[in-house]
């Protein structure tokens, strides 16, 4: 034994003169030597199950401290058939909503004991299939995502064993995956009934074209939303009014700036992403637009920036912390919910600040200004 605690070997210096001591981890059999007692009465002990008396448990928690030992995770992982680890698969670890979801998730497996393994997918369905394998192939206990691809790839991993729950997106060909969802649609319509109120009537829509995006993804219900409200106001939806964009900056960025000088007439934007209703504003700027005397702007996603626009920006906002971390006790403590499959919706809710106005034209609402084209 060392006399520092911990056992060691000695290894031949490098000139070969002299030897050293070389410490090496600690290992049951070596707490049982210490403690005085045998390996079945240390498990019992670490474990906490079977009978030991007082003086012997005493003996064999004073042997831990003493040489420093550390339980294997992979021993214990054989013996219960878990690895104390959960993978996250996100779009983008640098979007604000992404990293309030992996917030939520985060904390949420702290207090459960578990460990996260963290991968984005950059909303590429290759590179999201490819996750989803290292994840499997690691054993992990289950998975939350924000999915990108097909199911092909998740009808896999479920039937390798691993558990999966979706976050923000819940694509339709995959109904029997739980999901956890803020409530899109009552967020895009309380924003167009909003607008309409203010008396808009010339509405332009951001949406996106995600890869791999099938009907039923957040993308389509914002838009399919969107369309309705506008409809149940009495007002047709305008197809040169809805533009639809990648997830990219500088597609965000020619969207927007298509839209607002294609339609000088249109006076509101609805931007269905945080990244869209950024654009929203950057072009508004450009062509010298004021907000929202000459276009009201609400996006959906209340990222922090929002709040310090000039004026701060209306947004509809998405719970995406508690969505994290009810995805993560779905995955983990909510067995019976995951095996029904059905989604669990958060509420959002409609933040409204200085980005809308009256329409040009109605009480309240100031002169239009002339549009550079």
């Amino acid at each position: 034994m060392g006399g520092w605690g911990g056992p060691v070997r000695w290894e031949a210096s490098a000139d070969g003169v002299c030897e050293r001591p070389v410490s090496r981890a600690a290992t049951i059999k070596d707490v049982a030597r210490r403690a005085e007692v045998g390996v079945a009465t240390v498990s019992r002990v670490l474990s906490g199950s079977g009978p030991v008396s007082p003086a012997t448990r005493e003996r064999v928690l004073r042997a831990v401290r003493e040489l420093e030992y550390r339980p294997s995770a992979l021993g214990r992982s054989l013996k219960t058939q878990r690895t104390g680890s959960i993978g996250l698969v996100v779009g983008e670890i640098t979007d604000p909503f992404c990293a309030e979801l992996a917030a939520g998730v985060l904390a949420c497996a702290r207090t459960l004991g578990e460990h996260v393994l963290l991968d984005a997918a950059h909303d590429d369905p290759a590179r999201e299939a490819e996750i989803v394998d290292r994840l499997v192939e690691q054993r992990v206990d289950g998975i939350i995502a924000i999915p990108t691809g097909h199911g092909d790839r998740w009808r896999a991993a479920m039937r390798a064993g691993v558990a999966v729950v979706f976050a923000d997106r819940a694509p339709a060909e995959l109904p029997e995956i739980p999901s956890v969802l803020a409530d899109d649609a009552a967020g895009v319509r309380s924003a167009v009934e909003y607008l309409a109120g203010l008396g808009h009537r010339r509405i332009g829509f951001l949406g996106t074209t995600a890869p791999g995006a099938a009907p039923g993804t957040d993308a389509g219900v914002r838009e399919a939303t969107f369309r309705t409200a506008l409809a149940e106001r009495g007002l047709a939806p305008e197809e040169d009014l809805v533009v639809r964009a990648r997830p990219s900056r500088d597609s965000a960025f020619a969207a927007a700036a298509g839209l607002l000088q294609r339609r000088p007439d249109l006076t509101a934007v609805l931007a269905a992403t945080h990244l869209l209703g950024e654009a929203a504003v950057l072009v508004a700027r450009e062509l010298d637009l004021r907000i929202p005397a000459d276009v009201s702007i609400v996006m959906v996603d209340d990222v922090p920036w929002a709040e310090l626009c000039d004026p701060p920006l209306t947004a509809v906002a998405r719970p995406g912390r508690d969505m994290g971390y009810r995805a993560c006790e779905v995955l983990l403590r909510d067995p019976a919910r995951r095996e029904r499959g059905r989604p669990v919706v958060l509420p959002t809710e409609l933040v409204i600040r200085g980005s809308c106005g009256p329409r040009t034209g109605m009480p309240g609402g100031a002169a239009r200004s002339a549009r550079t084209r």
